[in-house]
């Protein structure tokens, strides 16, 4: 097996057609086709269906695509490694992160990045911690800021470096009765809830069940600035990072607190991750490196948006 015929699988996985997938690698079609036999042959199973002109994927093609797609991610990874250590001042950082830390805190710990290893390429990846996690796993990303507790199985590295509280949202003009709510205070309310394969979705709904209550949605599906922009306009309320909130003038946010009867406020613990079986690259541990310094410094100094807590 040739990394050249994954290269040229994932090209016709991807695009759906042999000529358009070879344009796109600058190669003839002809040869394509005769790598891809050469990999079904040695694999003993056809990796794509040909019925009237369309292609599809077989249940082989299926597993090999993922697998194909990591292989090479990782190969590209090794490459810039070596390149590194020859000496080379350029490098690539594929960074993961959620909304609201990009929106948040990310910002300024990319720039300081940026200034002090300006021939470095960064890429920033926005979604959920879920999303992030299955990119970081197939090798994707070579960091990624995640959303604790993964599953156990979960072949990554994480350690924890900020603890934030979440609060509710709601429109400035709106007066909350108390200065802090609690979960039980959502029942009966119109929630704007998040898409599904988001974090705070998942928590937001399981600490109303465990308040013996199911969410009422006045509107749901959207990504963060989605959801910000539904609560300004009056649709709902919602349970946010409070980080998300700053220069936000129309939205104001509630701190939601633990009850007497045991029922926990809600918050979030952010770690840094990357994968058991490959080691971080000189670039990404330099980014990991610098997010740290940038991290205690803001701790220090009070900079740490409100209810955020730096645990390392």
């Amino acid at each position: 097996m040739q990394l050249q015929q994954l290269a040229y699988f994932v090209a016709v996985a991807e695009i759906r057609h042999f000529t358009q997938a070879a344009e796109s690698l600058g190669v003839a079609q002809p040869s394509l086709s005769k790598q891809i036999r050469a990999l079904e042959k040695e694999l003993g199973a056809p990796l794509f269906s040909r019925a009237r002109g369309n292609i599809t994927l077989t249940p082989a093609g299926d597993v090999l695509l993922p697998l194909a797609k990591r292989i090479l991610a990782d190969v590209d990874t090794a490459r810039l490694e070596v390149r590194e250590l020859a000496g080379l001042v350029r490098g690539r950082v594929r960074l993961g992160a959620t909304p609201s830390l990009c929106a948040g805190l990310l910002a300024d710990a990319l720039r300081r990045f940026h200034d002090a290893y300006p021939g470095i390429d960064l890429t920033v990846e926005e979604g959920g911690s879920r999303d992030l996690v299955r990119d970081l796993t197939r090798g994707l990303l070579d960091l990624a800021l995640v959303i604790l507790p993964l599953a156990d199985d979960t072949p990554l590295v994480t350690t924890p470096i900020l603890r934030e509280h979440l609060v509710v949202a709601m429109p400035s003009e709106q007066r909350p009765r108390r200065p802090s709510m609690t979960v039980e205070d959502l029942q009966g309310r119109d929630l704007v809830m998040f898409r599904v394969g988001y974090d705070l979705r998942d928590s937001t709904i399981a600490a109303c069940r465990e308040a013996g209550f199911e969410p009422r949605y006045a509107v749901e599906g959207g990504e963060m600035d989605a959801v910000l922009r539904f609560v300004e306009a009056g649709l709902g309320i919602a349970v946010v990072p409070s980080m998300v909130l700053a220069g936000r003038p129309g939205l104001r946010g509630v701190p939601l607190t633990p009850t007497q009867n045991g029922t926990p406020g809600l918050e979030r613990t952010i770690a840094i991750a990357h994968r058991k079986d490959v080691a971080p690259t000189h670039a990404a541990r330099a980014f990991r490196e610098t997010l740290e310094s940038y991290l205690s410094e803001a701790a220090r100094d009070g900079s740490l948006p409100p209810g955020v807590r730096h645990l390392t």
